[in-house]
């Protein structure tokens, strides 16, 4: 085996450095300053530090003053776990999504949406975002013991179903909670959009159109949302005297191509259809296309969210816009303001914007 001859500096030619007379797997760690060495550079008790440091608002300003400059010039960084046992605060709020990883990231853009808008406020406000999804039992019960356990002040909600118990369970426990969308008997406050008044446009400018057999394609009935957006399309078909034909998916791509062909194979005179979400929509579309339908000729198509696929459709999808990243953004502000300890709105309901593109 051959040797290397030591350097200079004592190290052998290709072996790495860390620090002077340190090898990989010893590396130095700095010692971190103490809330003793800050007050003593400060010239104050560490009373004075504790309570600088833990945001409490009875200290002179110049005091102030001058604990910050000296922890600055230390370097020092409070320790988490020692704050949070003097303010009972851990700076993180928990974002859960009862939906399985993939559902999560996949490319219907909607949940990246509200992740974005929720990071954006808390970030501005100092907070830390931690994101869980509950697509299983294992996962829902591994998520119970966190959110109880400590270690974040508040839990936001977002794509609840009703068999959902951790709503419920988080409230019971003493967790802030907010929600984007409502819960049967859940006194949690709330944000949403108008789905109602949305999807009702959406079938009136079918209707203006002359459109004389419009269906739709349901979101899944144990949200809020998939029960609203048929709502909205019953009293839209009502209003008008219209007989309503329908089909159940559950937002995704796949459950739309099945349940178009089930809607073409049920009622092949149909000329427009309204779907609850762009994904399913885009399926609609593959499903048309495969019967030998022309969109909008034979059959008009409006979907529901205006993600970003929408515009990339064929033809592009006319849809009913819902403000994504508005809905993170408020669901954090309301949940920041729970935490500061005042009143919050228990519904806030966003609009929603007709967004007419060439399939209907």
């Amino acid at each position: 085996m051959r040797q290397t001859e030591p350097g200079p500096d004592g190290f052998a030619s290709g072996e790495l450095r860390l620090d002077r007379g340190l090898t990989a797997g010893k590396v130095r760690r700095e010692r971190r300053p103490t809330l003793e060495e800050v007050a003593d550079r400060a010239g104050v008790s560490r009373a004075t530090v504790s309570r600088v440091v833990n945001g409490q608002t009875t200290v002179a300003e110049h005091l102030r003053t001058a604990v910050e400059a000296a922890a600055a010039e230390l370097g020092y960084v409070p320790h988490a776990a020692a704050r949070s046992l003097v303010t009972h605060r851990t700076d993180s709020i928990a974002l859960i999504v009862p939906e399985s990883p993939t559902r999560v990231f996949s490319d219907d853009q909607f949940f990246p949406s509200v992740i974005r808008g929720v990071a954006t406020e808390l970030d501005a406000a100092g907070k830390l975002l931690v994101l869980m999804t509950t697509g299983s039992n294992e996962g829902r019960a591994r998520v119970e013991r966190y959110a109880v356990g400590g270690h974040v002040d508040g839990v936001m909600f977002a794509s609840l179903h009703d068999a959902d118990p951790l709503p419920e369970l988080m409230l019971r426990r003493g967790v802030p909670v907010v929600c984007n969308g409502s819960l049967p008997h859940l006194s949690a406050p709330y944000i949403d959009v108008d789905h109602v008044g949305g999807v009702k446009a959406a079938v009136e400018h079918l209707i203006a159109q002359g459109r004389s057999k419009i269906a739709t394609i349901t979101g899944p009935q144990d949200m809020s949302a998939g029960r609203a957006r048929l709502e909205g399309y019953r009293q839209a078909l009502a209003d008008a005297g219209r007989r309503a034909v329908m089909a159940i998916g559950d937002f995704t791509a796949p459950s739309g191509v099945e349940a178009m062909r089930q809607l073409l194979a049920d009622e092949p005179d149909l000329d427009a259809v309204f779907v609850a979400s762009d994904l399913m929509a885009h399926g609609a579309l593959t499903a048309l296309r495969e019967s030998g339908r022309t969109v909008p000729g034979d059959v008009a198509v409006i979907g529901f969210d205006d993600i970003a696929l929408a515009s990339y459709c064929e033809p592009p999808l006319t849809t009913v816009r819902q403000p994504i990243t508005e809905i993170g953004r408020t669901l954090a502000r309301h949940m920041l303001r729970l935490l500061g300890g005042e009143e919050v709105e228990p519904s806030t309901i966003l609009p929603t914007e007709l967004v007419v593109r060439e399939s209907a």
